[in-house]
């Protein structure tokens, strides 16, 4: 498909359509005809998603093993197991797409940790929680091992 907006008017209007417009100027090497500013925007944005994924995940995961170790309530327990499974293996797939992500691993896992201490700290006020990480941070360990 012929479009005849300019790129940038384009990205402004119809992102799936500059989209497809821009994989096609690549495809061809028509690379005068592309939005290079909105390109490289789209392509930062990409890997800032990736790293926010990477800490989303570990923070959901932190909340739960925190919760499923230190909150006294067993009917809980095991959607909060079923929720740590989960987060494992969602981890997993992000690594596997973005390996380099690894490298990340321990700025990541800090400041999930500390986001999701402050948030069951509030969540579960009577709960005395830990400080400090009371599990290995090791990235095989935390994905395999169960800590309770």
């Amino acid at each position: 498909m012929t479009v005849t907006a300019s790129p940038i008017l384009l990205y402004e209007q119809d992102l799936l359509l500059w989209t497809e417009e821009t994989i096609r100027h690549l495809k061809a090497k028509n690379f005068d005809e592309l939005d290079l500013d909105n390109l490289i925007e789209e392509i930062e944005t990409l890997g800032r998603s990736e790293k926010k994924e990477l800490k989303s995940r570990l923070l959901v995961l932190f909340e739960h093993l925190l919760k499923r170790l230190y909150v006294p309530m067993p009917l809980e327990y095991n959607g909060w197991e079923r929720t740590i499974r989960g987060q494992r293996i969602q981890l997993e797939l992000v690594l596997e797409v973005s390996p380099s992500l690894k490298s990340q691993w321990q700025e990541s896992c800090d400041q999930a940790w500390r986001l999701a201490l402050k948030k069951v700290q509030g969540d579960y006020p009577d709960t005395e929680f830990p400080s400090t990480i009371p599990f290995s941070m090791e990235r095989l360990t935390l994905l395999n091992q169960n800590f309770w």
